[in-house]
């Protein structure tokens, strides 16, 4: 209760001050936007490159952790991971907040869960978020990107939404070690996964695989008397 009253004010708090308290848009975040996202980056300063590019990113690592948390919730997580793809946190805070206590895994993995639970998209999201990392703090321009996060309501709450994105990983990690045996032992993934924002892309690169337990609906059928017979 304590969890979710925390991540529902913090929702709360910080869809106010961006629509409130963050500074204003300015004539050209629109063609900023449109920009960055058809990949015409020339004239663009590399760490507002980096920074647009790493919140794509994250939340293809936040569902490495959402498709299989999901599994017995009763909300649907696939809405909320699909939704920090152009919400960020103002789309998962509230899915965090609301969510239940989620141990084990139930049943047998498809294509999709085999992959959000492989060691290689992990690598993935590794590699590509160092390379945006060393890119953009190489050939950034820091005192342009300071005089955009004061002045440009879209690069402050960008700046802002990382920031949150990267600190609140590891409210997942609980549940989801333990879906893989792991419990609260293995102290060195659980300091990986609370070194943001890459040591939760070196988790998912580490992890061990799900564990799969029987539907209690299923293992609580009767056997096969044709099976029993034949013992």
């Amino acid at each position: 209760m304590a969890r979710s009253i925390f991540l529902g004010s913090l929702w709360l708090a910080f869809v106010l001050y961006a629509f409130l308290g963050a500074p204003p848009n300015q004539p050209e975040t629109l063609e900023l936007i449109t920009a960055l996202s058809g990949g015409q980056w020339d004239g663009i300063n590399p760490l507002i490159i980096a920074l647009f590019n790493i919140m794509g990113i994250f939340p293809v690592m936040y569902g490495a952790l959402l498709f299989l948390d999901g599994d017995r919730q009763k909300l649907p997580a696939w809405v909320f991971a699909a939704g920090s793809f152009f919400l960020g946190a103002f789309a998962l805070l509230p899915y965090l907040a609301l969510r239940r206590d989620n141990p084990t895994f139930t049943g047998q993995k498809n294509w999709w869960l085999r992959w959000q639970d492989s060691r290689l998209l992990g690598l993935f999201c590794l590699v590509a978020l160092l390379g945006l990392l060393i890119y953009g703090f190489s050939a950034g321009d820091w005192g342009d990107f300071g005089t955009r996060f004061w002045g440009d309501r879209f690069i402050h709450v960008m700046s802002l939404d990382f920031c949150l994105l990267a600190l609140l990983f590891p409210t997942l990690i609980k549940d989801d070690s333990a879906r893989r045996g792991l419990g609260e032992q293995n102290w060195l993934l659980w300091a990986i996964a609370f070194t943001p924002p890459l040591g939760a892309a070196l988790y998912l690169a580490l992890r061990p695989p799900t564990l799969e337990h029987e539907n209690p609906v299923t293992s609580s059928q009767p056997p096969n008397t044709a099976e029993v017979s034949r013992s």
